[in-house]
């Protein structure tokens, strides 16, 4: 599942590069959100466990953890909704298509 929103977070870099405002605060907690999804799949924790996981994420990030937290919560929310909404997680499945994620794709290594 967060291979699925890691994929999708894609997209929402398009829209953010796209905007007429400074969005340094959001590259960087999208940045923050990339980082828990990856390490996320790398420790791959039992779905009993995510939430759990997540919040020793929150708290080994020690005086970051604000920033974290709010990503955490994020994903949390994202997790429990693709488990709940079956469209939801069908959309995720098929690689989170938008029109945005086509934009977003070349400039990622900026």
């Amino acid at each position: 599942m967060c291979g699925e929103l890691l994929a999708a977070l894609d997209a929402s870099e398009g829209r953010r590069k796209r905007r007429k405002r400074d969005t340094t605060p959001d590259a960087i907690g999208l940045e923050v959100k990339r980082e828990l999804l990856e390490r996320a799949i790398a420790a791959d924790p039992e779905p009993a466990a995510f939430e759990a996981w997540l919040l020793e994420q929150c708290r080994a990030a020690g005086g970051a953890e604000g920033g974290v937290r709010a990503m955490a919560l994020s994903i949390f929310e994202e997790w429990r909704l693709a488990h709940d909404a079956t469209s939801f997680r069908e959309w995720l499945a098929r690689g989170a298509p938008s029109d945005d994620r086509a934009e977003a794709s070349p400039s990622r290594d900026d």
